[in-house]
């Protein structure tokens, strides 16, 4: 994601909690600590204070990347998938969904995570009043696939457009994110079928093992993955380096 970013010629700055810090710009020693994954805990953005105050090391969720981001004053922010309204149980959804209402930003993603309800989560965002666009596509993607059925009702065939579109968001002085999404790349994409399959079994094991809460996620992902045969993964990376690269495009576009 680092090297997509620098090639279309904007900064890359990865975000996380470090002992305690708030960072923006996690490199060097530290980066490689995280990559790694050893107890280092998951960061959203009601975490922060609690991270910060203890002195712990958090990687951060969409919601906590927003959350530093928009103290930074970054505009742009690419990620694989956010969070959204899971499936089968009541009332739960992802803090990410209120701070993309809140967060003055254009954040890339290729749609919400497939673990979750696609419609609920599209219908949420309305709610709240996100812009959704899509990017050369008038579907929202499902992450692993393009996919869904849910049509869009903004498409940009350009980052010059999707800059212009921010730019009338914050002339209008709309707080939230305008919510760029585009399919992963055709030769990673998954289809449709081979994902639910894929999905309905990791819930029916994560029922099974009594998962919940924050460790719902990794578990039904890396299920997913498994189930999958590791093509899930290999989308996912595809995808999050072509997220990196459009919101790269869409920065030097907005600083043009």
């Amino acid at each position: 994601m680092r090297a997509a970013v620098r090639m279309h010629g904007a900064v890359p700055a990865v975000t996380a909690v470090v002992r305690g810090v708030p960072t923006v710009g996690l490199d060097g020693d530290d980066l490689e600590r995280f990559l790694l994954g050893n107890a280092i805990r998951k960061v959203s953005a009601r975490d922060l204070p609690w991270a910060r105050a203890s002195g712990s090391d958090g990687a951060t969720t969409v919601a906590g990347a927003l959350a530093l981001c928009a103290l930074a004053g970054l505009e742009v922010l690419a990620t694989g998938g956010i969070g959204g309204v899971h499936r089968d149980v009541p009332f739960d959804e992802s803090s990410d969904l209120f701070e993309l209402s809140r967060s003055p930003m254009v954040v890339v993603c290729s749609g919400a995570k497939a673990i979750l309800d696609l419609r609920a989560t599209l219908e949420r965002l309305e709610s709240l009043s996100v812009t959704v666009v899509g990017y050369r596509t008038r579907e929202m993607p499902g992450f692993y696939t393009a996919r869904t059925g849910l049509t869009l009702d903004a498409m940009a065939e350009s980052p010059r457009e999707i800059a212009e579109g921010f730019r009338a968001a914050r002339a209008l002085c709309r707080p939230g994110a305008l919510l760029v999404v585009q399919a992963p790349p055709p030769s990673a994409a998954l289809d449709a079928a081979s994902v639910d399959e894929a999905v309905g079994r990791a819930l029916r094991a994560a029922r099974s093992a009594g998962v919940s809460g924050a460790a719902t996620t990794p578990f039904l992902l890396a299920a997913v993955d498994g189930a999958t045969g590791g093509r899930a993964l290999a989308a996912n990376l595809a995808l999050l380096e072509a997220n990196a690269a459009l919101a790269a495009q869409i920065a030097v576009a907005l600083h043009a």
